[in-house]
């Protein structure tokens, strides 16, 4: 099966050219630029003048809710949402039901996601406080990396006494992705917040609970043991420029200590708590406008490396509430993309850097065969996006909570097309659920 993909903008490794795609089976065969020969005898050919080709985002921070919490959202859903939104690989969490903090219980999701996932997948395995067997088992050609949750809210998967961690810092064979936020530090400013406002007070005190410092706290903690061991080190979900003074600049497959941004977090302040209440809960929280413009000078600039999602789908039963009681987490996936792209219009970055960040970044960091590049050889994985403006409502939706806290925001830039694989899994309007994506492989 040939394809030809004519007439588009590539954005890809720092450039920005007009060219044709030649696409055979699963694999990127040719790169025709502007006035080079390319030939016509395709199966299926894509005038896609007037359109930019990237390649599929690569989100290395998703939650999918699959086994256990299916009433928020399940592997099918979230990827439906994934590839409308140009995501063609996506990297799951292990805090679901039962948390996947064995080798067993790894291969169980691998097994399920072969059967339901419409994009490409990979599952994290999962720190405890007791699994140091497991993880030094961990395949990794086949696993991404070990997610370890240094804050709280986490239930059995909170690391928190440091002889355990040093001995996971020391002994895991993958890069570490860490959620760094203090304990104790929360703990006591959540019971202060209690004794001055009551059980559960307001969540424009979210961000004053989970404050710079229990955020500082906590990567500093993890960056020493990161250094003293030679590990590697990701650190998921940066949002404060406290934390920025621990990180270094370089090339991503030169560094040892790496960090991650959030949309969201590059979005909105902690004034949208006023407008959108708990809708934009999480953790770390979203902060100040100080914060936010330290993050997005961060990443112009090189100091963060990469852009994934935290997409944390929650039913709106389970948002309701303060700091305390409300839920925290959001669903984004489906619209990282064209929210990216817009801050791109408005100066925050260049589109070549939101590419970078999505999709080059991901690959490289994580060592992934193949993907994450438009260039002859790798993976069909690509999305055709175009510059018209639209405005996010419910029908647009795809993960299975139903909401998104970007309902009426105008984004500038709309997904008209995902190919997976080779393969069309998104059309602009409908997903190919026929469609099955394959698991992920890392390595040099």
């Amino acid at each position: 099966m040939r394809t030809l993909i004519k007439n588009a903008t590539v954005i890809n490794e720092g450039e920005e050219y007009n060219a044709t795609l030649l696409i055979e089976d699963e694999t990127i065969l040719a790169i025709y630029r502007n006035g080079e020969t390319f030939p016509e005898d395709a199966d299926d050919t894509v005038e896609a003048q007037g359109m930019y080709v990237l390649p599929g985002v690569i989100d290395d921070h998703v939650h999918m809710r699959d086994p256990g919490l299916t009433h928020k959202a399940d592997m099918a859903s979230e990827t439906r949402a994934a590839v409308a939104g140009g995501v063609t690989s996506v990297m799951d969490m292990p805090n679901v039901l039962p948390q996947t903090t064995t080798i067993s219980l790894w291969k169980d999701k691998m097994n399920m996601a072969s059967n339901v996932c419409h994009a490409n997948y990979a599952f994290y395995l999962g720190a405890t406080n007791d699994n140091l067997n497991e993880i030094k088992q961990m395949d990794t050609s086949r696993i991404p990396a070990l997610k370890m949750f240094m804050g709280s809210s986490t239930g059995g998967m909170l690391v928190d006494k440091e002889n355990k961690l040093r001995q996971i810092f020391q002994e895991c064979p993958s890069l570490i992705m860490a959620h760094c936020e203090d304990t104790v530090r929360i703990n006591e400013r959540m019971k202060e917040a209690k004794e001055k406002c009551g059980e559960d007070p307001s969540v424009e005190y979210h961000p004053w609970v989970r404050d710079d410092i229990a955020c500082y706290q906590s990567t500093a903690l993890a960056v020493r043991l990161a250094k003293e061991s030679n590990a590697r080190l990701h650190i998921a979900h940066i949002t404060t420029e406290r934390e920025l003074s621990l990180l270094e600049k370089g090339e991503i497959d030169e560094k040892r200590i790496t960090a991650e941004v959030c949309p969201q977090h590059l979005f909105y302040t902690d004034k949208d708590y006023q407008k959108l209440g708990s809708l934009i809960k999480s953790n770390p929280a979203i902060k100040s406008e100080r914060d936010r413009e330290a993050l997005r000078n961060a990443a112009r600039e090189g100091l963060i490396d990469v852009v994934g999602t935290d997409h944390a789908p929650h039913l709106l039963s389970e948002k309701e509430g303060g700091a305390a009681k409300a839920v925290s987490g959001m669903p984004i996936i489906q619209f990282s993309l064209p929210l990216m792209l817009t801050m791109a219009d408005n100066g925050t970055m260049t589109l070549t850097r939101v590419v970078e960040m999505m999709c080059h970044n991901p690959a490289r960091l994580f060592r992934i065969k193949r993907r994450g590049f438009i260039r002859p050889g790798y993976k069909a994985d690509i999305v055709l996006v175009k510059k018209e403006a639209w405005v996010v409502d419910t029908r647009n939706i795809l993960s299975k909570c139903g909401w998104s806290p970007l309902t009426g925001e105008q984004l500038n830039w709309r997904v008209m097309s995902t190919w997976c694989n080779g393969h069309k899994v998104f059309d602009g309007s409908n997903i190919d659920d026929s469609f099955i994506g394959q698991a992920l492989e890392f390595g040099e």
